[in-house]
């Protein structure tokens, strides 16, 4: 279940309490905000279910499981690709997503936080386009207007990217775009020059992987704490590799993400799986 309108905070909310109503086993979470849902969390473990983390956590200690790769480090490890690619000297422009966002921070953290390791390169503007593409477009153009020279733009996800390449085709004016998220749009738009690079983060990885994390905790199974998995770069070297629909991208399997855990390992109660069974 999703909620109709992306990062609603009430909706999520109630999506949470009818889940721990109809005596679910477990609940999957991507969180819209970092501490808005702790109440509706507090709850569904108060009642005994156990909740599975992807993409984000929030800013309370009573989950299970996170599956994502962590945010900061692969901002700075794609904005290391885009100063590579500018010889270690430029002027960028980052573009961050909606402010409420648990990973906002986190990217814009990672960007700011290379960019500081690298003499020659300086942060010239910050800019959000709100996770989505016609807010990007419109930053862009505001942006375009302000800077006469700009070296490259540091985008925190993929929508936003496609409003980004919107306004520069519209403008006449050209410079290499990494973003996040590894989107077909995006790895179309590496394919035909129109951006430089993304970031896998490989939302159904870390749905497939959360699953089979609730069903071994549910079968009395020790589950680690975080499954953080490595970034991912896609550039023209191998995009060929991700040119694919999400259902067709290897996903690792449990074993394979074992290298990846990071926390104590968690298994349910004696009580907790008197109730499972």
């Amino acid at each position: 279940t999703a909620p109709a309108v992306p990062d609603d905070i009430d909706e999520q909310r109630e999506l949470i309490r009818q889940a721990v109503a109809a005596r679910s086993s477990a609940i999957v979470l991507l969180p819209a905000h970092e501490s808005a849902l702790n109440d509706a969390i507090a709850e569904a473990d108060a009642r005994g279910v156990p909740i599975f983390h992807i993409v984000s956590k929030p800013g309370t200690s009573t989950w299970v499981n996170y599956v994502a790769t962590d945010s900061v480090g692969m901002a700075g490890d794609i904005a290391n690709h885009l100063f590579d690619h500018l010889g270690g000297a430029g002027n960028i422009v980052i573009m961050d997503g909606t402010p409420s966002a648990i990973a906002s921070p986190e990217r814009h953290k990672g960007f700011v936080e290379a960019a500081g390791k690298r003499p020659g390169i300086t942060i010239l503007d910050s800019v959000c386009g709100y996770l989505l593409r016609a807010p990007a477009h419109a930053a862009t153009q505001d942006v375009l207007r302000r800077h006469a020279r700009i070296d490259g733009m540091l985008v925190a996800n993929d929508l936003m990217a496609m409003g980004v390449i919107d306004a520069l085709e519209e403008s006449g004016r050209t410079f290499p775009i990494a973003s996040i998220n590894g989107t077909p749009e995006a790895v179309a738009a590496i394919r035909n020059g129109a951006m430089l690079a993304t970031a896998s983060f490989n939302t159904l990885a870390f749905g497939e992987l959360s699953v089979e994390a609730a069903a071994r905790y549910l079968r009395g199974e020790t589950v680690p704490r975080e499954i953080m998995l490595p970034t991912a770069i896609i550039d023209r070297s191998n995009v060929g590799h991700w040119d694919k629909p999400y259902d067709e991208r290897p996903v690792p399997s449990w074993e394979q993400t074992q290298a990846h855990w990071a926390g104590s390992i968690r298994k349910p109660s004696a009580e907790q799986e008197r109730s499972i069974d």
